[in-house]
């Protein structure tokens, strides 16, 4: 696995939850008028966050773990929207969610972390994705971090706006 990935995996939280702060807590919940050009899903800031957290446990931890164990295994796709209303994800604790997150992203690293070059070339199919590998796995997590924090930019960018 490519250093440089594991080192931007381990480094995300501290972005994520400073990316976070930086949206000022009256907007925490706010939605803009349209999410047309949104780089992420069209979450509000905690939803954000919440999801991120939920992708990483419900998510990237089975697909991981599927792969390793199961030959050429079949991984669902989540759907974020339906979590967000299950999970009440606007009624969230944004300190609980970011330790959550923490523990689980830990867990990630480490598993990234001890793995061989036989155990990335192991195979899935994502739905949506089509054929890969935990390698590829590994790439979409971290590409999924970074469309997380450019939504999070998005945001205060909208929040600026809708300041005019």
């Amino acid at each position: 696995m490519h250093t440089i990935t594991i080192a931007a995996l381990a480094a995300f939280p501290p972005q994520l939850e400073a990316h976070y702060a930086a949206i000022p807590a009256e907007f925490r919940h706010w939605a803009p008028a349209s999410w047309e050009g949104v780089p992420s899903e069209p979450f509000t800031a905690i939803e954000q966050i919440c999801h991120v957290r939920d992708i990483e446990i419900d998510g990237y931890h089975l697909r991981f773990r599927r792969t390793l164990d199961e030959t050429n295994p079949l991984l669902a796709s989540i759907d974020s929207d339906i979590l967000a209303k299950e999970r009440n994800y606007a009624a969230a604790d944004p300190a609980e969610v970011f330790m959550s997150f923490r523990a689980a992203r830990a867990q990630t690293v480490e598993l990234l972390s001890g793995l061989d070059q036989e155990q990335f070339r192991r195979s899935a199919e994502f739905e949506g994705y089509g054929p890969l590998t935990l390698r590829s796995l590994a790439h979409y997590l971290c590409s999924h971090d970074q469309q997380h924090l450019a939504g999070l930019q998005w945001l205060l960018g909208k929040i600026e706006a809708s300041r005019v």
